[in-house]
């Protein structure tokens, strides 16, 4: 049961008899201060007429009523008791009876004194359960109850009036509990107007579970002695009984959180939105009304509809769903966000790989007690029937782009503001769209700029970023990423689409979902270390102090490093590293359980961070996982088992697997990686090597270390190796020399299958720099250098061994450039062409320590040269 509220929620003083000259006071003025009620009161003697006796038979079956507090009558006096509810309603009324015959409190189904109120009953509502009452007719300025209006101009003609309002407030069940049919939740109570026959079932179906509750009475003479004008009077009364239920009902069933209701027109009555929409009609020659209607056709598009009984009806389903296509939803470091949220305004920014996604972490947090959140969609999602159910979830649509609209920039970014400013928790994506490759794609800023923007408005509640990472075992959208891996293009969201492949989904073995809750960040602290200047005064809609870029910036790099610093490492990682890192995707059965327990060893020996969690199975049992939802095969042979992939599209999908972790694995796999092509290297080098390139390794993997801290890491992931057996240290001139196997060893085969995940990072590196070189200082711009990069990736991806889907993203190439300018090692000219040094030239020396000569080869051969204009023919 919820906990009382404070026993005087309403602004009023607690009711006394109204104080008055001595020759002043009516004869008939009641006097009596005693709070109990008094023997004889005629006017309320009488019985409640038949109908509501006939009808209380009926009714009563399917009530049970909880009523708080434990002795309401202890809040009234002699005084006349008028009762008010929210709404009107026959099912309202006969609760309400029920409620006062069990507590011995008068009838509200019986006159007042006098029947002021000419409705023979003593209770008024402040409004119709009836959603055509929600539209007032063009015209009506009628914003309150007649009833209400009438009690109040009889006290101000009858002096010895003086009746006391008792707010009542009636839930018809509030908090069905797990084990409540389906209808019961979706009819239980929530903050929607509904109409008789749907309350009705609410009656049938949840009257058992039903809490009224009584406050303390508000004197309606106090109210009049204070001397506003009746409309006044009435719009104050009104408004603050309007209030008092609204605080009980969030303390009983939570927050309303039907955005489109309550916000929409906060929104289009904003300044900003106001001020666009005035542009817009400036801008189109159009009449400020047709504008505004515009608005607001983009505020409903935009807007959520969180629905309660829906996302409880919801969770049933996703309960099925989930036990029939995973082998379970694992959730770690959920605790730590309970402790840290109270009080703040909580923005959730998972890591995005499937569609699964949102209805996952809603569901969970939902489970655990836990509001779910607003969450940012893809306007492609509003699809028909499931885009009204991802509305009725919390979800709110966004277009892919603002470019060129204004005022739909104007209004999402409103939007956004008001639910920062109301409290709401939010949940986007700040990759923007699901990553096809399962590595963190750069982050886009816009969602986080609206928001911090909006906390600067209004700096009311702290706003904590809660990172998340979902990892999966094997997706649902495998098979179509496979497509857009291959070239196609991405296939357009259909309802069709979707209802055609839920059997084959429920057919399926997804394996186990792990959602990891990383370290929260608050903005107060980010905006501490890049805006001290920042005295916590509200900024204006359009200050962009110079700061802010950087902070954004910031936010969204520290968010990507605490994704990954929450990764799950699951089994289909593991099989994917060692798998992956073979030319046929092929090991023996005895060489791959070695290959996971060393993967493991470095796990659990040099710990990422305290948030990353490892699949606790053995080796042998990671391999029969993989048998089990069909990711590996094996094939027996006499001289021992071999496992390998069970085909090529399988191949391309475990490497999406094997990115999701392979940032856990830099500092082992840039070590074995130097001994690729080398025996023998001093100490001294591999780190000083691992220092220069870690700049870039970082911005690529969003790693979380200092260059000192890599450094420091590689020389304990040395130990890790030498304690291994796969390499020695030999001397101790520069820091000793550590030295491999000769020859085709195990400990050798196993090094090299460490170092593959990150080998194709350094190829990548070295064709930009190969095209650089060829193509010498001032050629390129850095548009042209990333084109001609992704068609050297595609060309020694296609003539030799097929590469990671990753290997020619032209994303990473742009990292990577942008990386070379922001380190000026290559810099623009006036033409925008792109300039360096003799540096260059040692960054080529460098890469001859990585790769082999044989690669570098074939790399210079295939880097194209930038197409040169032909040398004008003199004229004759």
């Amino acid at each position: 049961m919820s906990p009382m509220p404070d026993q005087n929620p309403l602004p009023f003083p607690p009711p006394q008899p109204p104080e008055t000259p001595a020759a002043q006071v009516p004869s008939e003025a009641p006097v009596a201060a005693s709070r109990s009620l008094p023997a004889t009161v005629p006017a309320r003697a009488a019985r409640p007429p038949l109908w509501s006796r006939l009808t209380r038979r009926v009714v009563d079956p399917w009530l049970s009523l909880s009523i708080e507090p434990d002795v309401p009558r202890d809040l009234i006096d002699d005084r006349p008791v008028c009762y008010v509810l929210e709404d009107y309603g026959l099912s309202n009324a006969m609760i309400l009876d029920r409620a006062c015959q069990d507590a011995g409190l008068p009838s509200p189904l019986v006159p007042l004194p006098g029947d002021m109120l000419g409705r023979k009953r003593a209770y008024v509502a402040l409004s119709r359960r009836n959603a055509s009452t929600l539209i007032p007719e063009a015209g009506s300025t009628k914003t309150h109850s007649g009833s209400l209006a009438k009690l109040l101009q009889a006290h101000r003609f009858h002096r010895e009036l003086d009746v006391q309002l008792v707010p009542v407030s009636i839930f018809v069940g509030r908090s069905p509990d797990k084990a409540s049919g389906w209808f019961s939740v979706l009819f239980s109570e929530n903050w929607a107007i509904v109409g008789r026959f749907r309350r009705l079932l609410a009656l049938l179906l949840n009257g058992r579970d039903t809490i009224v509750r009584f406050s303390p009475p508000v004197s309606l003479r106090q109210t009049i002695d204070e001397g506003l004008e009746p409309e006044r009077t009435v719009r104050k009364l009104s408004r603050v009984l309007r209030t008092h239920f609204n605080r009980i009902r969030e303390a009983v069933i939570g927050p309303d959180l039907s955005t489109r209701r309550l916000l929409v027109d906060q929104v289009l009555a904003s300044e900003p939105v106001k001020q666009a929409i005035a542009d817009q009609a400036r801008r189109d020659s159009a009449k400020p009304e047709d504008t505004w209607r515009k608005a607001q056709a983009y505020a409903w598009e935009i807007a959520a509809d969180y629905s309660n009984p829906v996302v409880r009806s919801a969770s049933f389903l996703l309960s099925h769903v989930w036990n029939r296509i995973y082998r379970g939803v694992l959730v770690h470091h959920l605790d730590t966000l309970k402790e840290a949220a109270p009080g703040h305004e909580v923005v959730y920014v998972p890591s995005h790989r499937s569609h699964m996604d949102y209805l996952l972490l809603s569901y969970l947090l939902y489970e655990r007690g836990i509001v779910p959140p607003h969450i940012a969609a893809g306007i492609n999602l509003n699809l028909p029937v499931i885009g009204t159910l991802l509305r009725k979830g919390g979800a709110f649509f966004m277009r892919r782009s603002f470019r060129g609209n204004p005022l739909y920039s104007a209004v999402f970014t409103e939007y956004v503001a008001q639910l920062v400013a109301g409290g709401y928790s939010i949940e986007y994506f700040i990759e923007g769209g699901r990553s096809r490759t399962g590595r963190l794609l750069q982050p886009k800023g816009g969602m986080l700029s609206m928001t911090v923007r909006a906390y600067l408005r209004q700096p009311r509640r702290p706003v904590l970023f809660q990172p998340i990472y979902i990892g999966y075992e094997k997706l649902i959208e495998g098979s179509s990423y496979l497509d857009e891996l291959s070239g196609r293009p991405k296939a357009k969201e259909s309802i069709w689409g979707l209802l055609w492949s839920i059997p084959k989904i429920l057919r399926s073995d997804y394996g186990q979902v792990v959602v990891n809750f990383g370290e929260a960040i608050p903005l107060t602290r980010i905006l501490a270390e890049r805006a001290p200047d920042w005295d916590g005064q509200p900024l204006g809609e359009e200050e962009k102090p110079a700061w802010l870029s950087d902070t954004i910036d910031q936010l969204a790099n520290e968010i990507h490093v605490r994704i990954n610093g929450a990764a799950d490492v699951n089994p289909i990682n593991l099989l994917a590293l060692a798998l992956l890192s073979t030319p046929k995707h092929a090991m023996a059965e005895s060489d791959l359980i070695a290959q996971i327990e060393l993967s493991k060893t470095l796990l659990s020996r040099m710990p990422y961070s305290d948030r990353v969690t490892v699949t606790p199975h053995s080796a042998e049992r990671i391999i029969a996982h993989g048998l089990e939802i069909n990711v590996i095969r094996r094939i027996s042979h006499p001289l021992g088992d071999v496992i390998d992939v069970v085909d090529e599209d399988t191949a391309v999908l475990l490497s999406y697997y094997r990115n999701n972790v392979v940032h856990l694995f830099t500092a082992a796999s840039w070590i074995a990686c130097c001994f690729q092509n080398n025996r023998r290297m001093s100490c001294n080098r591999v780190v000083k090597l691992g220092r220069s390139l870690y700049p870039f390794l970082q911005t690529e993997l969003f790693l979380p270390w200092t260059e000192d801290e890599f450094a420091e890491r590689i020389g304990r992931v040395v130990q890790v190796f030498v304690d291994a057996g796969l390499m020695e240290r030999v001397g101790d001139d520069d820091g000793g020399i550590l030295q491999r196997n000769a020859g085709q060893t195990d400990e050798v085969f196993r090094l090299r299958a460490i170092g593959h995940s990150l080998q194709q990072a350094f190829e990548r590196y070295y064709i930009a720099i190969s095209i650089l070189v060829k193509n010498g200082p001032g050629v390129l711009a850095a548009a042209e250098l990333e084109s001609l990069c992704q068609q050297a990736a595609q060309r020694l991806s296609l003539l030799y061994a097929p590469a990671a889907p990753e290997f020619f993203d032209k994303a990473l190439f742009r990292s990577f450039i942008q990386k070379l300018r922001e380190l000026r090692l290559v810099w623009p000219d006036e033409n925008s062409k792109l300039l360096f040094d003799a540096r260059m030239d040692a960054w080529a020396k460098d890469a001859k320590t990585i790769l082999g000569r044989e690669l570098r080869h074939t790399i210079e051969r295939v880097s194209p040269e930038a197409a040169r204009p032909e040398p004008e023919t003199p004229a004759e």
